[in-house]
């Protein structure tokens, strides 16, 4: 029988930008979220904000867009007032033209009309910034994550409806299933995103309620999971099990665990936030062992 070739050509990570987020982000912390973020004085400088970039047989797919640099020009572009005055003390960012998600692409020898699927980690702000540069592609995502958009108070939860249900945007909200693959033990469901079990979707709510990641599995190469932001540092996920402070922080316990187990099964699993400033050096790094997990 002749043997497949590997699916997936390559994988890549580019970065739209940067932030500066408070400790207690990546760390957690004991105070109401709502509190450290009002009153925190520290901050944690230039962090990426990533986009990952995966070279498949049937097409370019992305995971994430990254920020949009309107967010950094145009004074509109968040609320005003209290809730205005809260954005800015959340995060601060900086983007420079060459570092918008199109002129990233290019610097790849890409343009955005090459990329036919999107997955998005969740909806805040600093993930969808490139989805208005994108409406040629399919934009996946958990339903239960789509339905924030334009629902009661979803500026105050992060999601800025207004820069994200953009006319000629493809959408496609999923819903996981039970998924019979001892690959991804211990999920149980997931999604086969191009049907060929090299990218499987995975739940991992607590960040947001319909929060996901993605498995890439790749033939002799260790396996990559994507998480946004489920961590945004993944040696302290890995050695102390520290969760940020965003977020349901008992769903972000359980996912938490279960990505945990999932390495202790493949060790050579590579964990991949959306602002580890060691994900380039993770991802890049050479081949420790061969990949256990294909399909």
């Amino acid at each position: 029988m002749t043997e497949h070739p590997d699916p997936i050509h390559n994988v890549q990570v580019i970065s739209t930008g940067t932030v500066d987020i408070h400790p207690q982000h990546v760390y957690g912390s004991r105070s109401p979220t709502y509190w450290w973020i009002l009153t925190s004085r520290r901050w944690l400088t230039e962090r990426p904000i990533n986009v990952f970039v995966i070279e498949h047989r049937d097409g370019l797919v992305l995971f994430d867009t990254g920020q949009d640099r309107a967010s950094v020009t145009d004074p509109s572009y968040f609320p005003t007032g209290p809730l205005g005055w809260f954005y800015d003390r959340l995060a601060r960012f900086d983007i420079e033209p060459h570092e918008a998600l199109p002129a990233q692409l290019e610097r790849l020898g890409y343009s955005t009309s090459d990329v036919g699927v999107v997955v998005l980690s969740h909806l805040h702000q600093d993930h969808i910034g490139g989805l208005r540069h994108l409406k040629g592609a399919r934009i996946v995502i958990s339903d239960t994550e789509h339905a924030l958009l334009n629902s009661r108070f979803d500026e105050a939860r992060g999601v800025l409806s207004r820069h994200i249900d953009l006319p000629g945007l493809n959408w496609d909200p999923i819903q996981f299933e039970p998924f019979a693959d001892p690959g991804i033990a211990p999920f149980t469901h997931g999604i086969d995103l191009m049907g060929d079990h090299s990218m499987v979707l995975l739940p991992t709510p607590g960040h947001t309620p319909g929060s996901l990641a993605m498995l890439v599995r790749r033939r002799d190469q260790d396996p990559l999971l994507l998480v946004g932001d489920l961590t945004y540092d993944a040696a302290a996920m890995e050695h102390d099990h520290v969760v940020p402070g965003v977020g349901s922080h008992r769903q972000l316990r359980e996912s938490t665990h279960k990505v945990l187990e999932l390495k202790q099964r493949h060790p050579g699993l590579r964990i991949l936030g959306a602002h580890d400033p060691a994900a380039f050096a993770t991802l890049t790094a050479p081949q420790l062992q061969s990949a256990a997990t294909g399909a």
